[in-house]
């Protein structure tokens, strides 16, 4: 994964990056507590130490938006932080150390580097490296999150609008068929109805799920304009089990169900036909069900309107999901189960 370097810390967490190291070296102090000049060396260490964490965070933090590899970063740092440790060295040298000390005291012991928290700096850097890696994936994996969930959007938006010219295609040849059967008056309501209809699917919503309540008020509208054409050929059955009005299902889920049911099922029979929409709870699961008559019971094509609508479920519940369409009694069912969820949920947030 690509690594951003514009991701950095403020000093505050510098500081808070530093705080592991500072308590190690608080506990290292605690067998010096018999021995006050020894002391005093470790708490001047300590406080050498929050000094120069500032300016070293400072410099590692340039060094990372400039972006500097580790390589490059260890060749600044490594040589900055031995000349920090030596000069801790040479001040408590000069203002703790007693006069035996200072004359028994060598180049070693102020070149070496250990005494003078050279490893406690180092540590923070690698401390601070770490931090700020993995903010800087914290920040790539959200930006890929939100890249996926738009790439997703767009799909399902896609496939949204797709349904809009195959209905709308459908109907207008429906309105011909009335206008050459010279049945105006049906015409005429039908395409009252067909605008009522556009003007509700055409009116953005926020995500891509809603009430089954509004679900069932959108199916009853697109079924109207069909009563217009079919007239006592047409029969709805709707049922909602309690409680399921307010679970979420895909916006359009049942329009294209129906709208199949419709054309290959009620519209070829000369007698009456029967549509049952059936909503009901399961557990976690929602049940969504489409049954109606047709002239023939057959294995036929899915069409467009429930292709569409598998798609649509598979990038809105992928594996979470089931879809199920074939001959069942003499009619023809269309079985869907998805994840229960109601306005405020994680599943209606996420979309």
């Amino acid at each position: 994964m690509r690594v951003d370097r514009s991701v950095t810390l403020s000093p505050a967490m510098a500081w808070v990056a530093g705080l592991p190291i500072l308590g190690c070296m608080m506990v290292m102090s605690l067998p010096a507590l018999a021995d006050e000049r020894v002391l005093a060396f470790r708490l001047f260490y300590a406080l050498a130490y929050l000094f120069w964490i500032v300016p070293l965070g400072w410099l590692q933090r340039w060094l990372w938006r400039r972006g500097a590899g580790w390589w490059a970063m260890a060749g600044v740092l490594l040589p900055v932080t031995y000349a920090m440790s030596v000069g801790n060295a040479l001040l408590a040298l000069n203002f703790i150390a007693s006069e035996k000390m200072r004359a028994q005291a060598g180049a070693a012991w102020i070149f070496g580097g250990l005494d003078g928290c050279w490893l406690a700096l180092i540590a923070f850097c690698g401390f601070q490296a770490i931090v700020l890696h993995r903010a800087a994936l914290a920040l790539e994996g959200e930006r890929l999150h939100q890249a996926a969930q738009a790439a997703r959007d767009a799909e399902l938006r896609a496939l949204r609008y797709q349904l809009q010219p195959h209905f709308l295609f459908n109907t207008l040849n429906a309105i011909s068929a009335l206008v050459r059967d010279e049945r105006p008056r049906d015409a005429t309501r039908m395409i009252a109805r067909l605008g009522d209809f556009l003007r509700t699917t055409l009116e953005e919503i926020p995500g891509h799920e809603h009430a089954v309540a509004d679900e069932i008020a959108l199916t009853a509208a697109y079924l109207d304009i069909e009563k217009a054409r079919l007239g006592e050929r047409l029969h709805i059955e709707t049922y909602t089990a309690p409680g399921t009005l307010e679970a979420r299902v895909p916006y359009l889920l049942m329009q294209p169900l129906v709208e199949n049911a419709v054309r290959h099922g009620i519209a070829p029979r000369t007698a009456p036909g029967t549509i049952v929409i059936r909503v009901e709870g399961d557990g976690d699961e929602l049940r969504v069900t489409v049954i109606n008559d047709v002239v023939e019971v057959t294995e036929g094509a899915v069409g467009v309107g429930l292709a569409n609508v598998r798609a649509r479920l598979e990038a809105l519940y992928p594996g979470s999901h089931r879809v199920v369409a074939g001959p069942e009694n003499g009619r023809w069912r269309v079985h869907i189960r998805l994840p229960w969820a109601v306005a405020g949920s994680g599943m209606e947030a996420a979309t």
